[in-house]
């Protein structure tokens, strides 16, 4: 799905990444875990394209091409996901038609015909029962008066309904109190199969067990230093970083 090959990048004159080598396969789930300003967003960002970032060295190979040069629409075309660690609101822009809006975006550029309004709102509607969300979120504007966890849990909702290839979850479980977490992580596990990955970026153990994830990588000062399973991340919130070299 993923091959990240020796990736130095930054912003102007700071480099922010030194070598990232990471290989994902279809249906893993791999987690990122490291201190504040250490590169876990920015990577997040530069796999989907976020203008400003100067790549200095290496690849990212997404099913098998590279996609260095293309842009944030036609990587998304192509399958790649990421939700925001802080979600912005778009006032006057219908949640529903929003989605409804890129959905079929996508299905253009796949040569698919877009999806009737009446079989989208079924659609629309069904997921937010999953998420938790209630009906009336298909008047509401995207992210306009949201709490934090609506926030998170609407972010969830455009990935079920997108059904990206390759999903990026950035803190997706930042702020949520213990209900919200599970439901998240009950969206999470009910989009996850044998033909797509996720990366989830995260500061907790938290919800690592409910989601069974099948790696752990440790990210500091822009490289990933060290992998290993879930209890990587059991034993990172007991010792904290320092005794990684």
């Amino acid at each position: 799905m993923l091959n990240i090959k020796n990736l130095s990048a930054g912003v102007k004159e700071k480099n922010i990444l030194n070598n990232v080598n990471l290989k994902i396969n279809n249906g893993e789930l791999h987690v990122i875990m490291g201190t504040n300003g250490t590169g876990k967003s920015t990577l997040g960002n530069i796999l989907t394209g976020k203008d400003n970032y100067k790549i200095s060295k290496g690849d990212i190979i997404y099913k098998n091409k590279s996609i260095l040069k293309m842009s944030p629409e036609e990587r998304a075309c192509l399958g790649i996901f990421m939700s925001f660690q802080y979600p912005i609101a778009i006032p006057g822009v219908n949640t529903m038609h929003f989605i409804r809006t890129a959905v079929n975006s996508i299905r253009k550029s796949q040569n698919k015909d877009e999806i009737e309004p009446a079989e989208f709102i079924k659609m629309f509607k069904k997921t937010l029962d999953l998420i938790g969300l209630k009906e009336e979120f298909t008047k509401r504007n995207v992210n306009e008066g949201f709490s934090g966890g609506e926030k998170k849990r609407f972010e969830i909702v455009q990935m079920i309904l997108l059904n990206p290839k390759l999903v990026i979850l950035d803190e997706t479980d930042s702020g949520l109190d213990i209900d919200a977490l599970k439901i998240v992580a009950k969206g999470i596990n009910s989009f996850r199969t044998k033909n797509n990955s996720l990366i989830l970026i995260t500061h907790y153990h938290r919800i690592l067990k409910y989601l069974n994830p099948d790696y752990v990588h440790v990210m500091l000062n822009g490289t990933i230093v060290k992998s290993g399973g879930e209890s990587l991340a059991l034993e990172l919130e007991e010792k904290g970083y320092d005794w990684i070299k």
